[in-house]
This record gives structure tokens, sequence and C-alpha cells, in this order.
């Protein structure tokens, strides 16, 4: 016994819609294929993040904070890669380490 209809309008439109949601599928598969494709290219030409950032004043002011590579707060256009000394340095110059990521703890700079 089968669970489609027996009449063939029916069946017709039954055809129809499922026919739609191929094209759909197919659709969303493409983009999605295509997204993956994007992505993949973009990873390769990305530098590396930055291990340490420091996040700079509004209008290159001074800086306000010192910061891991990986904290969630450190995010913005005023942020710049830096490296392991120059974040050091930045410490011990008395810019803020980031309360939540503290790299001060870190890098050892603990005072």
């Amino acid at each position: 016994m089968s669970d489609l209809p027996p009449d063939l309008p029916r069946l017709r439109t039954l055809r129809v819609w499922h026919a739609m949601w191929v094209r759909r599928l197919d659709a969303a598969i493409s983009d999605a294929e295509r997204r993956e494709a994007e992505r993949a290219r973009g990873v390769a030409r990305r530098p590396p993040a930055p291990a340490w950032l420091i996040e700079t004043g509004i209008g290159d002011g001074p800086p306000t904070y010192v910061h891991a590579g990986d904290c969630y707060a450190a995010k913005g256009a005023r942020m710049k890669g830096i490296t392991a000394e120059q974040a050091r340095r930045a410490l011990h110059e008395q810019v803020p380490a980031c309360p939540h990521c503290r790299p001060d703890s870190r890098l050892g700079v603990v005072e």
C-alpha cells in the first residue's frame, strides 16, 4: 500500500512541489560551497593573529590597555598587534593590563 495519492492531479502537484524543493536545496548547496571556497581562500591569505595587542585611545590618543591576542574584549579598529617585548615594555611604562585576559600574568610582569 502506497502513502501517495492515487489520482494524477495530486501526484503531479506533489511532483512540482518536490522539484521546487530540490531546486531550492541545490541553490543552497551551491551557495554554501561558494562561501566555503571563499572562506578557505581568505584563511590562506590572512596573516596569523598577533599574540599581543595594544589598544590605543580615541584619535591616536595614548594607549589604554595591553591585551593578549585571544582576548574577547580586544575588538575594534583601535587594536594594534605588538610583540611580547613591546607588550612587556608597555606594561612597565604603566599602560594598564586588560582585566579580562591579564597579559601581565601571562608575560610574568605582575608587580
